[in-house]
């Protein structure tokens, strides 16, 4: 999937569930916040906007952006 239409997607609303080395995340949000969240111990990053999510997240120490070739959707 295009990063770009990803983020556009998460800001409209959607939520994704991605693979990164074969560990489990979802990008979601509710009325609070957008939140990146690992699926096995629920570690979450939140974020007041989904610009803050894609430029602030982080995987194993590297933003999201740098990361995105390497997630299976």
């Amino acid at each position: 999937m295009d990063f770009e239409d990803v983020s556009e997607r998460v800001k409209m609303g959607e939520e994704f569930k991605f693979y990164y080395k074969g560990e489990g995340f979802w990008i979601s949000r509710n009325s609070a916040g957008y939140y990146l969240t690992r699926e096995s111990d629920s570690c979450t990053q939140a974020f007041a906007s989904s610009e803050e999510l894609f430029e602030a997240g982080t995987i194993d120490g590297k933003r999201l952006k740098e990361l995105w070739h390497q997630f299976e959707f």
